[in-house]
């Protein structure tokens, strides 16, 4: 497998990731390296500790993983997505939509990343099929999502300044959709 089919699967794979980071950087009122930061740690750790994971695990497990693999990441996305839908509604007790730096705290993060990195598992078992050097992979599976995560914040956050009101219900309704898209993809059309 190429050097460039590597970083497009990179870049596929950390599409999702990149999504949740623009929805994370609709809370944002001011630019802070530090979330880009985060984020693209968080999710670039787990997209690429995912396909070792999954390349360790072989043949053996994969049934096993690409039969659960929809449902978990659509329910993870579902709850995250309710969550800053359920914290958006109900505001920060002046009337305004919350806009809370909390959308970067390891409770939220964590799942999120794991959420975002579960066909990076799956992608890792067709690795050990492949015989593709994993160390090399896996690193630029990292770095891409790295990338592209911290953007997302930025992106997210320029977005938001502009439509401050209704920015994190429509974060949350992005998540969901991403969650019910993955889970669509694998019950009907196969993937």
């Amino acid at each position: 497998m190429s050097v460039t089919e590597i970083f497009l699967i990179g870049v596929g794979l950390s599409m999702d990731a990149f999504a949740v980071s623009v929805c994370k950087g609709l809370s944002l009122k001011e630019a802070n390296i530090r979330y880009n930061i985060t984020a693209g740690l968080w999710f670039g750790f787990f997209q690429a500790l995912m396909p070792f994971i999954g390349f360790i695990a072989g043949s053996a497990f994969s049934n096993m993983i690409s039969g659960i693999d929809h449902w978990v990441a659509f329910i993870l996305l579902s709850f995250i997505g309710g969550k800053m839908i359920w914290e958006a509604v109900r505001g920060d007790g002046d009337g305004d939509v919350s806009c809370k730096t909390d959308q970067f705290k390891s409770s939220l993060m964590f799942p999120a990343a794991v959420a975002t990195s579960i066909d990076a598992l799956a992608v890792g078992v067709s690795f050990a099929f492949l015989k593709v050097n994993i160390g090399f992979a896996c690193g630029l599976i990292g770095v891409t999502t790295f990338v592209l995560a911290a953007f997302g914040v930025t992106a997210g956050r320029l977005f938001g300044v502009r439509f401050k009101g209704p920015s994190e219900i429509v974060g949350g309704i992005v998540l969901m959709i991403i969650g019910v898209r993955i889970l669509i993809s694998h019950l009907f059309f196969g993937g």
